[in-house]
């Protein structure tokens, strides 16, 4: 490869602290600044592979099971997980989003989506919209794996 021609540290840097930024901009605009990283993923694990024992979880994420017990308590007393006797195990405990969890994910998400869109229509050009649409596939093209 030829030498770039931008100094590569920065780059790195000024793209990390412009994701986070972003990031912590879209959770505002979620009303889900409130929600650790360790909930979040159960969010996501319940939400793509459905209902899981707080064990399952646990292995799951690599955390040991009280530390998953004390997440999984966090989002019950958020209203957003229920938790239910396992139907063949009395001993295991079922987690599952409730539907107060779902729609609170859902509107957050589409909150997201408004938020960034309006701000794109708002603030860039059509021709920066186009340079962001090919940034976006060379950002997914570095996320692939190697």
């Amino acid at each position: 490869m030829a030498t770039p021609s931008v100094d590569l540290q920065d780059l790195s840097s000024a793209l990390s602290s412009a994701v986070s930024r972003l990031n912590r901009r879209l959770r505002t605009e979620a009303g889900t600044e409130s929600i650790t990283p360790s909930q979040a993923a159960v969010i996501r694990h319940l939400l793509s592979a459905g209902p899981a024992t707080t064990s399952e979880l646990a292995r799951a994420h690599e955390v040991r099971p009280q530390s998953m017990s004390a997440t999984v308590a966090s989002l019950e007393a958020m209203g957003y997980v229920d938790r239910s006797a396992a139907p063949d195990d009395g001993r295991a405990m079922v987690v599952a989003m409730t539907d107060t969890g779902r729609k609170a994910i859902e509107t957050g998400r589409a909150a997201k989506r408004d938020w960034l869109a309006h701000a794109l229509d708002e603030r860039l050009t059509d021709g920066e919209l186009r340079q962001l649409d090919a940034a976006v596939a060379l950002i997914q093209r570095l996320l692939e794996p190697s």
